[in-house]
């Protein structure tokens, strides 16, 4: 007998039924939803304004103990992700209001944090033990796990903003909390301690190894920011982001929180993306000159490019101790003769792709 012959509307709807019941799905009937032929964000514009954003804060106060909220925090839900608690489809945003003498308790989370100070001075936020003291501007990190309390020791109410890979790590199904055993988690380092070991740009203690993981200096001083960016202004500026600096780990140059860059999801795309894969194939001038070979499997390329040393320049060509200087990097952004490189030169730091694969680098170069 012929499909044709027993595919009557009635048999289809059964049939649809039937899956439905022992929870499946069929393909044809949902693909266009699962690949659209374009992407369809969901996300809407929205701008939160700052003066219905603190008046709402401090009226939240007003209303709940901190007793009952344990962070007394207002998220910013997009227009288009009410179901999802998001600013964006990954990153949770919010504003967070401590008042005097109040103790947001410790805890911990698998998602990471980061916190940007709005209001007041003289707030803390105790991660794993070193007290940092906040002040307007200041950009303080709670790494995933790491144990962190909040507490305002001065006279005036302290408000952040909270910025969190919540969502992500949600979608994929690894969302988990501690809460401590003591309200405030005991100080136990120098207070300020990581602002102490790295004072300065460019200077690490010499008996310690680089930190490839979240970035050891916990808070990021706005003052010196400031400076940075001014004393920068005088010298130079991006023709597109006119003064900008970004906040990097100072023991690596990468990212200050771990970004889980995949080399199969996010590193070879590039290199198909950009052209790469164009030289650097079976006959292209990539391989002849630099013995080079993108093309292939996730592994092969892995191997071309941390075990494979590079005729040319003798190293391989990514370097884990500095990673900003691997030949990945370098040779496409600042050869002499940038027609090297046509479709692959990056325009300057800021470039995704070039932060992606220093990310990929910083954090260990995985086979992931």
């Amino acid at each position: 007998m012929s499909s044709q012959a027993v595919a009557t509307p009635e048999a289809i709807q059964q049939f649809n039924a039937d899956i439905e019941r022992h929870h499946l799905a069929a393909l044809w009937n949902v693909a266009a939803r699962l690949m659209p032929k374009e992407p369809e964000p969901r996300i809407q514009p929205y701008l939160w304004r700052w003066k219905t954003l603190r008046t709402l804060c401090l009226r939240s106060g007003e209303l709940t103990p901190i007793e009952k909220a344990e962070r007394r925090v207002l998220g910013l839900i997009n227009p288009g992700l009410k179901d999802k608690y998001a600013a964006t489809e990954t990153l949770w945003a919010a504003v967070q209001l401590i008042l005097p003498g109040e103790i947001a308790p410790a805890h911990r989370h698998s998602a990471a944090a980061v916190r940007f100070i709005i209001e007041g001075k003289g707030a803390y936020t105790t991660v794993e033990g070193d007290k940092c003291i906040m002040e307007r501007g200041d950009l303080v990190l709670t790494p995933a796990w790491q144990w962190h309390d909040h507490g305002n020791e001065s006279a005036e109410p302290m408000i952040w903003m909270d910025g969190l890979d919540l969502p992500i790590v949600r979608d994929l199904d690894a969302v988990f909390v501690e809460h401590g055993a003591a309200r405030a988690q005991a100080v136990s380092k120098t207070s300020g301690g990581s602002e102490r070991r790295f004072d300065q740009a460019g200077l690490r203690p010499a008996w310690e190894e680089p930190v490839t993981e979240a970035s050891p200096l916990l808070n990021y001083k706005w003052a010196k920011t400031e400076t940075a960016l001014r004393r920068l202004a005088q010298v130079d500026a991006s023709p597109f982001d006119d003064v900008a600096l970004e906040y990097v780990n100072p023991t690596t140059g990468g990212p200050v929180l771990p970004t889980n860059v995949s080399l199969a999801n996010d590193v070879v795309p590039i290199f198909t993306q950009r052209g790469c894969t164009g030289c650097h194939a079976g006959g292209g001038i990539g391989v002849d000159l630099g013995d080079l070979s993108l093309n292939g499997s996730a592994n092969k390329i892995f191997g071309e490019l941390t075990v494979e040393v590079s005729p040319t320049y003798n190293k391989v060509r990514v370097d884990l101790a500095n990673p900003a200087q691997s030949l990945i990097l370098t040779l496409p952004s600042f050869e002499p003769e940038p027609d090297a490189h046509p479709n692959a030169t990056f325009t300057s730091p800021s470039d995704p792709d070039y932060l992606i694969l220093l990310a990929w680098i910083t954090e260990g170069a995985k086979q992931n």
